[in-house]
């Protein structure tokens, strides 16, 4: 990995530096491709979709993903706090964050191992590389911290907060 821009983008920025020294760090747990996502998720891990409302309705979602805004993140999957979504049991669960194309969650994955949850990383490519990798996906948008549905329909979810 090096500190350079994406690819197409010019030199790197500071932001593009922060995202290389990030990815460094996740390294330890190491970034997933589609396909190892998909199997966290079966072996009961969660995937955690940070997209905005907007981008999941144009976009769609992830069968099966929990749906917390990147703004709510920390404060709804902070094993201490008292706003933690009830689908969060342990600090050693495993959790795959998901954004568009896997920059924003990289930083948010980060961020969740700095609050104690040491098995949390990110999908690598984002929700971009699951769809190209013909993964299932559904329509959107689902209600912030409920549960995409499995079979396309959306979940009534139990927390609306």
């Amino acid at each position: 990995m090096t500190d350079s821009a994406p690819e197409g983008r010019g030199p790197a920025s500071a932001v593009d530096g922060l995202l290389s020294a990030t990815r460094r760090r996740l390294e330890r747990l190491e970034r997933l491709g589609p396909a190892e996502a998909e199997a966290v998720a079966r072996a009961g891990g969660l995937l955690i979709d940070i997209r905005p409302a907007a981008q999941r309705a144009g976009e769609g979602e992830i069968p099966g993903s929990l749906i917390i805004e990147r703004n709510d993140l920390e404060w709804r999957l902070d094993p201490t706090s008292a706003h933690r979504h009830p689908a969060v049991t342990d600090p050693g669960q495993p959790m795959v964050v998901v954004c568009q194309e896997g920059y924003a969650s990289s930083f948010a994955a980060a961020s969740l191992q700095a609050l104690g949850l040491g098995r949390a990383t990110d999908l690598d490519g984002g929700f971009a590389a699951w769809r190209a990798a013909g993964l299932p996906v559904g329509p959107g948008p689902t209600a912030t911290g409920a549960f995409v549905a499995a079979v396309g329909r959306r979940s009534n979810p139990d927390d609306q907060t």
